[in-house]
């Protein structure tokens, strides 16, 4: 992920910002009964060559790289649906070829959100939301990421296309302009908007804008994108603070999470998961997680049979 990146992050403040007072407003909303916090973790995409051997079985191919991905994360940051929409048979066999505890979580096409008005005036929403449905259980949290030059000013489009999109679908909502991260009404609106509509605002940990990892909740689901730098030691540093973090939110009624870990090329992304996984353990034992186990134990040689 190019945005937010930076030659140097030898300056970069990576401490997350203090709660924000806002979010005492949402515990009132969350549901009665919580039971243990579901944590999915995942990274953003699965045909990745440079996995087999360590997280695929040596000799995977392509064809099985979903099956052996959904054998090591429960969901994904699913990119393939922001440059079109699947097909049935596509979708069919996404959902076949992951375990039951997977979730996808695909990107809304940029044909609605880079358009004007955001699809409202054409059938690619409902294109959309019919074929991705077919998911089940295994759709997870679809991610809205708005473009670079979607302000404020353009707050009306959105809730005009929050109120069309089905209420039954989950939906997390990036936004990257400075103007949601001002301190002003129209950014509260934002904010209050999401939770009004019961969706949640995407949370990005990335060293070039600081002000996109805004710590907002706005409903019992939030959506973090991870932007580590080669696992840096900071990369570990800073998910020790989210995990953390999140054992607060959990503790106080947030009961799903979507942590996506991206590093250059998505090649050491399960380095970094694989942190996550024993890092939110430690502070949120009873959470829902797993994460990737390397297939060769470091050092280790591969069986034989011969």
């Amino acid at each position: 992920m190019d945005f937010g990146k930076l030659l140097s992050i030898e300056n970069v403040d990576f401490r997350l910002p203090p709660e924000p007072p806002q979010n005492g407003l949402l515990p009132a909303s969350l549901p009665a009964g919580h039971k243990p916090a579901a944590l999915y973790l995942g990274a953003t995409g699965y045909n990745m060559k440079n996995w087999v051997g360590k997280w695929y079985p040596a000799g995977t191919k392509d064809k099985d790289f979903l099956r052996q991905y959904g054998l090591q994360f429960n969901t994904i940051e699913h990119n393939t649906t922001h440059y079109r929409i699947p097909d049935a048979a596509t979708v069919a066999r996404w959902r076949e070829e992951t375990p039951d505890d997977f979730r996808f979580c695909p990107k809304i096409p940029q044909t609605i959100s880079h358009a004007a008005d955001m699809g409202l005036s054409g059938r690619q929403i409902s294109l959309f939301c019919n074929v991705i449905q077919d998911l089940g259980k295994k759709l997870g949290c679809c991610f809205l990421q708005l473009p670079p030059y979607f302000s404020v000013t353009h707050l009306m489009t959105l809730y005009r296309f929050l109120e069309q999109f089905p209420a039954e679908i989950p939906l997390a909502v990036e936004v990257r302009h400075p103007s949601f991260f001002e301190p002003t009404v129209a950014a509260e609106s934002y904010f209050d908007l999401l939770r009004t509509q019961q969706r949640a605002a995407v949370i990005t940990d990335v060293a070039g804008r600081r002000d996109v990892a805004h710590m907002r909740l706005t409903n019992g689901c939030t959506m973090v994108r991870f932007v580590g730098n080669r696992l840096h030691p900071t990369d570990y540093t800073r998910i020790q603070e989210w995990a953390l973090r999140l054992a607060d939110w959990t503790t106080r009624g947030l009961n799903e999470v979507y942590f996506f870990t991206h590093e250059p090329d998505n090649v050491l992304a399960p380095d970094l998961a694989a942190y996550c996984v024993e890092s939110f353990k430690k502070q949120i034992p009873d959470a829902l997680i797993r994460g990737p186990q390397e297939v060769v134990p470091p050092g280790g040689v591969q069986g034989s049979l011969f």
